[in-house]
């Protein structure tokens, strides 16, 4: 329930961020879209961001970098929101410490944490961008490939923390980003396969 309650969110969003629905090159992106993981996320992101019309397959690639750096920004700004906020009934910490206080600020402190993570993510897509702009798909590839494991070392922190638990919501949000990641990762491979 809560992955389509994310898709479904990630979907509006995409809607929102292109402004309108548009067919872009049908036939490339269905091409380059087979070529990754997340098949119907690649298509549907990729159909409705009007610069796909005319853009390339290095192009589909710059397109789903921004998406992921809008979604890795947003989920910082959540994590930072929570970290300000959050108290320990609300962050899911278990009837296993009796100490309220000190959970409630173990909570504050691995949401920062995550918001770090998630922000060192769209840092790392925005490298990514830098050089997918020169070509470098190889380079480029590594940058996402890091932005990746960002949000997988913040489930980690979350999992290390005694009696708290790593939420829905974050669960869902981490998924969308690592599909992203993924989705651009093939699209790379793509080129790097036909740059040979």
């Amino acid at each position: 329930m809560y992955h389509r309650s994310f898709f479904f969110s990630f979907s509006v969003l995409i809607i929102c961020f292109s402004g309108k629905y548009v067919n872009g090159d049908s036939a490339l992106i269905e091409s380059v879209c087979k070529s990754t993981m997340y098949y119907d996320l690649c298509k549907s992101s990729l159909a409705s961001n009007p610069t796909s019309t005319n853009a390339d397959t290095k192009g589909l690639a710059i397109i789903m970098v921004q998406i992921g750096i809008v979604n890795a920004t947003s989920t910082s700004s959540y994590l930072s929101s929570q970290a300000l906020t959050k108290t320990a009934a609300d962050a899911g910490i278990s009837n296993k410490c009796n100490n309220s206080s000190s959970t409630t600020a173990l909570s504050k402190k691995l949401n920062k944490l995550c918001a770090d993570k998630y922000s060192n993510a769209a840092s790392s897509l925005q490298s990514s961008l830098k050089e997918l702009a020169t070509d470098e798909f190889d380079y480029a590839y590594v940058h996402v490939m890091a932005a990746a494991d960002y949000p997988r070392a913040c489930r980690t922190s979350f999992r290390q923390a005694p009696g708290l638990a790593y939420l829905p919501e974050l669960a869902s949000r981490e998924d969308g980003l690592v599909h992203i990641c993924e989705i651009v990762m093939g699209i790379l491979d793509f080129l790097l396969g036909s740059a040979t």
